[in-house]
């Protein structure tokens, strides 16, 4: 079923068959059932690198998939169908990506802040990588993307989710930790945890 929306391709439910046996063998049932649940979002001008995209999306399991051709038509279609993951292209005409994320990353403005955001771009400078950071993304993947680096970020996204946080002028996903920020994370958790009083 295709739902028209300004400079929105709409809405391409998979084919009924199944995902690919090479990808299928490889995605635990749990992952399976939840992937077959989430609709994405895909916001990219280029038409080839959006079905491509949804053809990855398909393979690993995704039964719905959305499709917008400008940040304009993806700010729009976050508020028509509430996506579970965006998937955005940095460069497009009218509204890129990083002002895409900069609108729809405020709360209180913006309906749906929390949506989980991939931003897949073929430019990867290291200033990129560290606005889109900065900007709230959940995580960066470089084009041409595999369906194993694409599933990979999904699941992480699905099983591991970050709290959304304000700090500042930041608003998106809590920061990761290092291993060492993480190790000393547990540390003061299991010390302050042996001084509390028991009940």
């Amino acid at each position: 079923m295709t739902i028209p929306v300004a400079g929105c391709s709409g809405r391409w439910p998979a084919d009924e068959r199944d995902p690919s046996p090479k990808m299928q063998s490889v995605i635990p049932k749990k992952v399976e059932k939840l992937l077959q649940n989430i609709s994405v979002l895909v916001v990219d001008d280029n038409a080839f690198m959006r079905k491509l995209v949804r053809n990855i999306l398909t393979n690993i399991g995704v039964k719905t998939t959305l499709e917008a051709a400008d940040g304009l038509a993806g700010i729009e279609a976050i508020r028509m169908f509430a996506p579970d993951i965006v998937v955005v292209d940095w460069e497009m005409p009218m509204l890129n990506g990083a002002e895409m994320v900069r609108i729809v990353r405020s709360p209180g403005v913006f309906p749906q802040p929390d949506v989980p955001i991939i931003m897949l771009t073929g430019h990867v400078e290291r200033w990129r990588i560290l606005e889109a950071t900065r900007l709230g993304v959940h995580e960066f993947l470089k084009k041409p993307v595999s369906g194993n680096a694409l599933l990979e970020r999904i699941v992480s996204i699905l099983l591991q989710p970050r709290r959304m946080v304000q700090i500042g002028d930041y608003y998106g996903p809590e920061p990761r930790r290092t291993a060492a920020e993480a190790a000393d994370y547990a540390r003061r958790q299991r010390a302050a945890d042996a001084t509390a009083p028991r009940r």
